[in-house]
C-alpha cells in the first residue's frame, strides 16, 4: 500500500468542479474500473448526486491504478485527502 508520509490516501472530487467535468470523470473512471457500488440499491448510491458519485468513481480509479498523485488529477478537478471519506455502509477502498 502506498501512503503519503505513512498515511493512507483517497482521491475525491473538488467541490468547485462543474457538473460536466464530474460526469466526464465518472465515465472515464468507470470505463476502467468496476463502479458497481454506485448502482441503485448499492451502498454508495446515496446520496444520488454527481459530486458523491464522482468522488467514489475517482477514488476507485486512484486506488486501482496505484495511488500515484497523477492518478488523482482528472484535469485538476480532484484532491488527494488524508481523511477517510467513507460514510454509513459506503466504504472507500
Amino acid at each position: 500500500m502506498i501512503m503519503a508520509n505513512g498515511q493512507k490516501t483517497w482521491c475525491v472530487a473538488k467541490p468547485s468542479s462543474d457538473q460536466a467535468t464530474l460526469l466526464g470523470n465518472i465515465n472515464f473512471a468507470c470505463f476502467q474500473v468496476d463502479c458497481q457500488i454506485l448502482r441503485r440499491g448499492c451502498p454508495c448510491y446515496a446520496p444520488d448526486n454527481l459530486i458523491n458519485h464522482a468522488s467514489i468513481a475517482m477514488n476507485l480509479y486512484y486506488q486501482a491504478k496505484g495511488r500515484n498523485h497523477w492518478n488523482c488529477d482528472f484535469r485538476n478537478s480532484a484532491l488527494i485527502v488524508l481523511t477517510d471519506p467513507s460514510y454509513a455502509n459506503c466504504i472507500y477502498a
